[in-house]
């Protein structure tokens, strides 16, 4: 990590790019899933949904691992993300969702949105608004 720079780890792109379906694996074999699902009062408007998909974490998609492996994982998702909207650049609306831990309280904001709120600057630049309006979920939405 030389100069505060993080590699991502290997993407696995949908041999589809319509697919919207991404995948990479870990130093300690976690296997992730970047799913890119189309809202169906607007295809423009993508929601982002990633996690675990290794059997060991009985299909919890959005285990904490606890492997070290966070901001490495991270980058990985800015990676992605970025691919997916040079492959779509007509998309004008991305929406990420932090789900509560078992032992965050609904109401507050939780850990994962906190994270995504420090991360998705370096996704979304220029003529890209955020709105933190909605609790646990984050809007992305292009202006122009």
């Amino acid at each position: 990590m030389a100069g505060g720079f993080v590699e991502e780890y290997k993407i696995i792109s949908p041999a589809i790019s319509t697919a919207g379906v991404y995948y990479f694996t870990t130093d300690s074999d976690v296997n992730y899933e970047v799913r890119f699902g189309r809202r169906q009062d607007n295809i423009l408007h993508a929601t982002i949904v990633f996690g675990v998909t290794n059997d060991e974490y009985e299909g919890e998609e959005y285990t904490v691992t606890n492997k070290g492996e966070l901001y490495r994982v991270m980058t990985t998702i800015v990676k992605v993300v970025k691919m997916f909207m040079a492959e779509h650049p007509k998309m004008i609306a991305y929406e990420f969702t932090g789900l509560a831990k078992e032992d965050e309280a609904e109401d507050k904001l939780t850990s994962r949105i906190n994270l995504y709120k420090r991360y998705l600057p370096r996704i979304f630049e220029g003529d890209w608004k955020f709105d933190y309006s909605r609790g646990n979920t984050i809007i992305v939405t292009r202006h122009r």
